[in-house]
């Protein structure tokens, strides 16, 4: 037996049913074992035709073979490419049995059949390259429950580490399609698959970072970022999904729940280590706190990163937000200067980005406490005032009811407004620093809301009423922010569109003929 070409030189038929000849006759004796190379040859050809057929060949063969446990366990010997190397090959030989020989052979074969699969998931065509997946996986599901080696005493139980982490590291590759993982996902609804998969990321992860200088690049973060998105977390309450449903759970950590956590959070910390594209490091704050630190055993410890990411500002500090009130609020999470930056971040491009509703959500929030200093309260009122000036009519009507939201909360900012009313405000001279970054320097106890009386005479009648009813006696009860969070320019238009416009009287008496008179002579021809 040997690698060597066995293809005829008669016609050739179609390739399927060539492929699965060979395979039954390949199955059926080890007299017909060498049939077996066509199909390992019909995975390096060029015709997509010919290598689908052979991939569905080697499928059905191969999972039939490690069923039968016709395929060598244990160590393999090298494979001997020629019978009459040496004295030693030969006695090493000797020592085996001719059917030992062929369990090894077709353990090689084996092993060729799944590597040349692995390069199949490269391959120009997508049909190929899902082929070659799921064929794969097959073969890990086989494996798994007809383990070829003693793995007994390996934390993976039965599950077939090796093969599948050699799979994952072929999908993490440059050169293949990062498409291909989204077929891949749905072997993650499977539990211990996304247990190995957080194990061999994490593994990948480091040794792309001990050996470039660089760190992993921006494709293997983007996809090391889908996997650990599209991995099913176990609860207590969740029955656990097995890919490999004879894995000897007894030994493994498969149901450890807290192994679940403990591998999630450390491949997520090990990616939040290095640099992210500002693409996606948008889009990992975005999920942060609620799809991540609910399944980590101690969310803390992304507290630096979540300090270097408010400290960027822009948008990366507006999605910040979200994971340190997670932080705050629930680990008591001590920053200093939290609202100094959370003050610094009202600029007139708030009302610009695409996360405006996520920050004043947030913002309400941090400035619910009745327990704030006066001076910061009135510096964040001052402040939302003064950007009222160039805001959009459709952030207006959320910026109005915000405001009057926190002088409800905090009777000691109506000073504000009753200066502004009493006519006390001089503009010209209003003593409060937009520039100035620190609330307490910033002058707004001194200064009042005269912003907010220009706003009664806003072109839009809306702005103008809602700036109205700040001026008049504030009732206990706050206005509720949620509908108005979302509010879009174009979501005001189309609501003034819609209004029904009332007919006014322009005259008591109508017109009857063309020119508007009862004895008009042209009236009988033509009329109103």
């Amino acid at each position: 037996m040997g690698r060597g070409s066995v293809r005829g030189s008669g016609p050739r038929r179609r390739a399927a049913p060539r492929l699965q000849e060979a395979a039954r006759a390949a199955l059926s004796s080890p007299r017909h074992a060498n049939r077996l190379l066509e199909l390992l040859e019909a995975l390096e050809s060029e015709v997509e035709e010919e290598v689908v057929a052979g991939i569905t060949a080697c499928s059905g063969l191969f999972s039939s073979l490690v069923r039968r446990g016709a395929i060598h366990g244990g160590a393999l010997p090298a494979e001997e490419e020629d019978e009459g190397e040496g004295d030693e090959e030969a006695a090493a030989g000797a020592e085996c049995s001719a059917e030992e020989k062929y369990e090894q052979w077709l353990r090689h074969r084996y092993n060729d059949c799944t590597t040349q699969l692995l390069q199949l998931l490269s391959h120009d065509s997508s049909d190929v390259r899902e082929l070659a997946l799921c064929t794969l996986m097959k073969l890990v599901r086989t494996e798994g429950h007809h383990p070829l080696d003693n793995r007994k005493t390996s934390s993976a139980g039965n599950f077939p580490y090796p093969l599948f982490k050699a799979v994952l590291d072929r999908l993490l590759e440059e050169e293949t399609p990062a498409q291909l993982l989204g077929r891949f996902q749905e072997f993650l609804q499977h539990h211990d698959t996304g247990l190995h998969t957080l194990t061999a990321l994490r593994s990948r992860l480091r040794t792309v970072a001990a050996t470039t200088a660089q760190g992993p690049g921006p494709g293997l973060q983007e996809k090391a970022f889908l996997l650990l998105t599209a991995v099913q977390m176990p609860s207590e309450k969740t029955e656990l999904s097995l890919l490999v449903k004879g894995d000897d759970t007894t030994e493994t950590k498969v149901t450890d729940i807290k192994e679940h956590r403990k591998v999630f959070e450390n491949t997520w910390l090990e990616l939040l280590k290095h640099k992210l594209p500002q693409g996606l490091y948008k889009r990992v704050l975005v999920i942060l706190h609620d799809r991540v630190m609910p399944h980590m055993r101690k969310p803390p410890l992304l507290m630096d990163f979540l300090k270097a990411s408010y400290d960027i500002g822009g948008a990366v500090s507006l999605l910040a937000l979200n994971g340190l009130f997670v932080l705050i609020h629930q680990y008591n999470l001590e920053y200093p200067d939290f609202y100094k930056k959370l003050y610094s971040l009202l600029e007139p491009s708030i009302f610009h980005v695409k996360y405006r509703a996520r920050f004043f959500h947030l913002a309400d929030l941090f400035l619910s406490s009745t327990h704030l200093p006066a001076y910061l309260v009135l510096a964040f009122v001052k402040r939302l005032s003064r950007l009222s000036l160039t805001a959009p009519p459709h952030a207006l009507l959320l910026l109005l009811p915000f405001i009057g939201n926190l002088v409800r909360r905090h009777p000691s900012s109506r000073v504000l407004l009753h200066r502004a009313a009493a006519g006390l405000a001089d503009v010209t001279s209003d003593p409060y620093a937009m520039e100035e970054e620190d609330p307490a320097k910033s002058g707004a106890s001194d200064s009042s809301l005269w912003e907010i009386q220009s706003l009664q005479r806003h072109y839009h009648p809306d702005v103008a009423t809602a700036a109205t009813a700040l001026t008049r006696p504030l009732s206990d009860v706050e206005e509720d922010l949620s509908p108005l969070l979302e509010l879009s320019s174009t979501e005001l238009f189309e609501r003034e569109v819609k209004k029904k416009i009332k007919n006014v009287p322009l005259e008591f008496e109508l017109p009857q003929g063309l020119l508007g008179k009862k004895g008009d002579t042209l009236t009988s021809r033509w009329t109103l």
